[in-house]
């Protein structure tokens, strides 16, 4: 059971005894800060569509219904299994049946024939690739799973969301491994959509629903030069073959040459592509991630609370967002516990670089508090801690993280669990 008395976080700000300096000179941003600030998208903008008939305006209404009606004259009434998707029947008049062609037409701004082209070309594609059994598939790349390409839980919309990191790449021995030939290559662009297949089976093609993904791609050790014919043909298959499927598209640990390539290549985007970007450099990602995603559901490599082995557990427990401001402490007291009860937490800050300690404080007046895990500095890459402590007497936990001689602010989570003693029970 959760234990019942509140939580308190107590804020401790840091005192500067210093000698006051005189007036710092106007700081002047660098050529190179200032392409990263001007690529780095804060606030998107992108809304994405509802795939109510009713919120389309009247050219779009009739553009769906043309391009109903040359898909009809194209493949006939009695061809209802060669013109489907993802178990949808496109000629048959349902909601599910629109949305599909409603991402076809809004991939080629509401231009019917264009639309048609597109279709026509992917439902080929995916015959011809195999695409509507492709998730059955033992392709052999378990090494893979859960590193490269994966689906792990859901934002906070409920998108899917699917990670990528080609870093692991970098070991020359790997990389000759998976893409040594081009059959290996065939094969490790199979997988690759074989992943995306699993996140759309979890979508809900539906109006007021979840319609699409979100994608997360780390940057970090990722080899450019050796991944470049990989990379275009995946991002050349999902434009062609799976059109508005990605709600936004969040780029980690961005090295600063990224941001000046984004801010050369950025005006030749539309407004819709790049309002779909989020891009944050090394050492935010914990903060970009919270935004969109909660703490329990982001894993524990990118600063959240989220392993691997949480998935044989259920649901993942909620867990309780908070900042570390620059030159604070803050206590996290959990109170209420039994004598014999026995707590288990997890807390997590991003980007660590600070002291973190955890004691439990007895109420019975003579006792004496117990260092349970002491006072020790947390490096930046250090992922989030889980532990557990068993009481002998009662009293409260406090976890605490110490911040006092930094001044960036850190977002932060932890949550608990109490089990009260058999004997007790």
């Amino acid at each position: 059971m959760e234990a019942s008395s509140p939580i308190s976080l107590q804020q401790t700000p840091h005192q500067d005894y210093s000698v006051p300096e005189a007036s710092p000179k106007p700081y002047k941003k660098s050529f190179v800060t200032s392409l990263m600030e001007a690529a780095t998208l804060r606030t998107p903008s992108f809304k994405e569509d509802t795939y109510f008939i009713s919120h389309l305006k009247n050219s779009e209404k009739k553009s769906l219904q043309e391009l109903r009606d040359k898909l009809s004259g194209s493949y006939g009434p009695n061809a209802a299994s060669e013109c489907s998707m993802w178990g949808i029947p496109l000629l048959s008049i349902s909601e599910k049946a629109d949305v599909i062609l409603l991402k076809f037409l809004r991939a080629r701004d509401f231009r019917v024939q264009d639309a048609l082209q597109m279709l026509e070309k992917c439902l080929s594609w995916r015959k011809e690739f195999g695409a509507d059994n492709i998730v059955e598939e033992d392709l052999g790349f378990k090494e893979l799973e859960g590193v490269v390409a994966y689906m792990h839980g859901y934002d906070r919309e409920g998108h899917p969301v699917c990670y990528n990191a080609y870093g692991v790449f970098k070991d020359k021995e790997m990389y000759e491994r998976v893409f040594g030939d081009e059959e290996k290559l065939k094969k490790f662009l199979r997988w690759r959509v074989q992943v995306l297949e699993r996140g759309i089976n979890l979508l809900h093609f539906k109006p007021g629903g979840v319609n699409s993904i979100i994608q997360v791609t780390d940057l970090k050790d990722m080899p450019k030069r050796e991944l470049r014919v990989a990379s275009n043909q995946i991002l050349s298959l999902f434009q062609d073959n799976y059109p508005e499927m990605v709600a936004r598209k969040i780029f980690i640990n961005v090295p600063w040459y990224f941001s000046m390539l984004y801010s050369m290549f950025s005006p030749f985007l539309t407004q819709r592509t790049k309002s779909k970007f989020v891009i944050s450099k090394e050492g935010n990602v914990a903060e970009t991630l919270y935004k969109f995603i909660r703490p329990e559901a982001v894993p524990a490599q990118y600063g959240g609370l989220s392993r691997p082995s949480d998935s044989q557990n259920g649901p993942p427990k909620p867990a309780s967002e908070f900042i570390v401001k620059g030159g604070e402490k803050v206590n996290i007291q959990i109170e209420g516990i039994e004598a014999g009860a026995t707590i288990t937490w997890d807390i997590v800050v991003g980007g660590w670089d600070l002291e973190y300690s955890a004691e439990f404080v007895p109420i019975a007046v003579g006792s004496y508090t117990i260092a349970v895990e002491k006072a020790r500095k947390i490096a930046p890459s250090e992922e989030a801690i889980h532990n557990s402590f068993t009481s002998r007497e009662a009293g409260k936990m406090v976890l605490s993280v110490d911040n006092t001689f930094s001044r960036k602010k850190r977002v932060a989570a932890y949550r608990y669990f109490v089990r009260k003693s058999a004997a007790v029970a």
